[in-house]
């Protein structure tokens, strides 16, 4: 792990000092910061691995931080919200985290959802270059993390793309919401099922009417599918 860097932004300096003295003591490279604002120009520099991001924050919110990161680059972040409410969580997936902790947390959850955040990245980076998915009117590649939309690229969190991959590569199958957080988040992972639904909710939107051959369909009482016209 000794080559591996978070970036730990917090308005709260205790809580900082003490991520950082912990995750340190297990191998990560850390950085710090107090505000949103710097928060964004660091990442540009420091290049981390992994962002650990708080919500309420001074001069710029997690949320606007979040949603400026993914305009350029597809690195895991970490929520942390003081509330604890649906519309925080949801709203920082729907912004493109990958995932969620709720304060007050413990250290070794923490810990374990790094890790298992930073496996997963570590798997798709792997990933061939002719992994490409097409259907009419849609494009999907997991290697470059890239959407096409009638030969259009459009953006998308990466967490979206992944789970679309998923679903298209395993067409008129339908998975549960536990299925696809063990396929497409991980057996490790911590969350709920609502992290599902919020993602499904989100792709639904930008490929509302794109083509007649196929569609991201609910099958009621399981789960999902990429359902193919035969």
């Amino acid at each position: 792990m000794t080559d591996t860097k978070l970036l730990i932004v917090d308005d709260d300096t205790n809580i900082c000092d003490m991520l950082k003295m912990y995750f340190e003591n297990e191998g990560y490279k850390v950085r710090t910061e107090n505000d949103g604002a710097s928060a964004v120009e660091v990442f540009k520099t420091y290049e981390p691995d992994l962002v650990l991001l708080d919500i309420m924050m001074p001069k710029k919110d997690g949320w606007q931080v979040c949603r400026e990161i993914r305009t350029t680059s597809s690195k895991p972040i970490i929520m942390l919200t003081a509330k604890g409410e649906v519309f925080d969580t949801v709203l920082g997936l729907e912004l493109g985290a990958d995932d969620y902790m709720v304060k007050p947390f413990d250290m070794k959850e923490l810990s374990a959802r790094i890790k298992a955040v930073l496996r997963r990245c570590n798997s798709h980076s792997s990933a061939p270059d002719d992994e490409v998915i097409k259907y009419d009117n849609i494009e999907i590649s997991l290697q470059k993390y890239e959407l096409k939309i009638c030969g259009k690229s459009i953006d998308i969190p990466p967490k979206e793309l992944e789970l679309l991959y998923f679903l298209a590569s395993n067409c008129n199958r339908v998975f549960t919401r536990d299925q696809l957080l063990d396929k497409v988040w991980g057996f490790d992972y911590l969350g709920d099922s609502r992290t599902v639904d919020v993602h499904v909710k989100r792709l639904r939107d930008k490929l509302e009417g794109l083509s007649d051959k196929w569609a991201l369909k609910t099958v009621w009482g399981v789960g999902y599918k990429f359902d193919v016209m035969q």
